[in-house]
């Protein structure tokens, strides 16, 4: 069987989830792997047969989206030729973590395209929003990827097909101890910020994974690092807490390995509004920005939060292999 593995490149999550996802696609059949986006920083272990443009929206450095930078980037008629091109049709079966190239290839030859994300599990009934619905953010979601059947995760089981997350074996396998630093990955600010407010807690060690930084220094009592898959991991594990974006693989690691986690949801960003309501359900902080009046709620944070406690099992072999029993050829 041969089987196309279609990655989102935007953010991180997407790639750390396809870490233990391949081998087992691989179990059924010659796996290719394409991945669009421009703004993943984790290496992938595995080879990449397609790099696609594809759709990417540019981090800031105030704590959301840089819609100049993003409009920028945006190459509609790339996108649209490589959706015309990609040969979808060579393959046997197609799984797709929100990535829109592939999605709208086999929309547009009406082949099945398996959803297998966290975002199909984000629009979900059962999944929490925001009091204030977002009808643009749902559109978006519900569009962005069009696919003809939907497996997902988030951080509870909320439905037969939406499961707890995939925690990669290279998280499973890590001792946490604790440090007493706190490690920081907040790609939509910039360093600056965190100088400016992270030096207001002196007795606190910071180890910033900044996606700005182009080398690694330190500022009183902040640590800027490059951001680098196994030096984060490193530092996650053995860190007092953790203080994240409201994405999802970052906060549900850092929930596996006992830690505290405080989440910034990006501004503007609906899906991180819905995923900072999940993350709050299991034991996070939210702080809706980081800036002078959210200092308060984050020295209680650092003073007061309690580790979270979850149970999440490896069930990513008898997912894919429900998946290659239902629609694998």
């Amino acid at each position: 069987m041969k089987i196309l593995l279609a990655i989102q490149g935007t953010g991180n999550g997407h790639l750390s989830r396809a870490r233990d996802i391949y081998p087992e696609l691989a179990k059924y059949g010659d796996v290719d792997v394409l991945i669009s986006g421009i703004q993943a920083d984790v290496d992938t272990p595995f080879p990449v047969k397609y790099k696609k443009y594809g759709l990417s929206f540019i981090f800031g450095k105030k704590g959301g989206i840089d819609f100049v930078g993003t409009a920028k980037k945006l190459k509609l008629f790339r996108v649209s030729r490589e959706v015309k091109d990609m040969p979808v049709e060579q393959y046997d079966l197609v799984i797709n973590d929100f990535e829109p190239v592939t999605a709208w290839a086999c929309h547009r030859k009406k082949l099945p395209c398996i959803s297998l994300s966290h975002q199909c599990a984000v629009l979900h009934p059962l999944s929490p929003r925001p009091e204030k619905k977002d009808i643009l953010g749902e559109l978006v979601l519900s569009r962005y990827a069009p696919v003809t059947a939907e497996y997902g995760f988030h951080f509870k089981a909320l439905d037969k097909n939406i499961f707890t997350p995939v925690i990669r074996k290279e998280i499973r396998s890590v001792e946490p101890t604790n440090e007493g630093h706190y490690t920081v990955y907040l790609p939509a600010y910039g360093d600056e910020i965190f100088m400016k407010y992270f030096t207001q807690f002196p007795d606190v060690q910071w180890q910033v994974f900044s996606k700005h930084a182009k080398e690694d220094y330190v500022h009183q009592n902040i640590s800027i690092k490059k951001v680098n898959n196994k030096a984060f991991v490193e530092s996650m594990a053995s860190s007092a807490g953790v203080l994240l974006g409201a994405g999802f693989e970052g906060p549900a690691e850092a929930m596996f390995l006992g830690k505290k986690v405080c989440v910034v949801p990006m501004q503007a960003q609906y899906e991180q509004q819905c995923n900072a309501l999940g993350a709050q359900m299991m034991g996070a902080s939210i702080i809706k920005s980081l800036n002078g009046p959210s200092m308060e709620k984050l020295g209680d944070w650092l003073r007061n939060g309690q580790a979270i406690k979850v149970d999440y099992p490896d069930m990513t072999a008898d997912i894919i292999k429900n998946i290659i029993d239902k629609h694998g050829k």
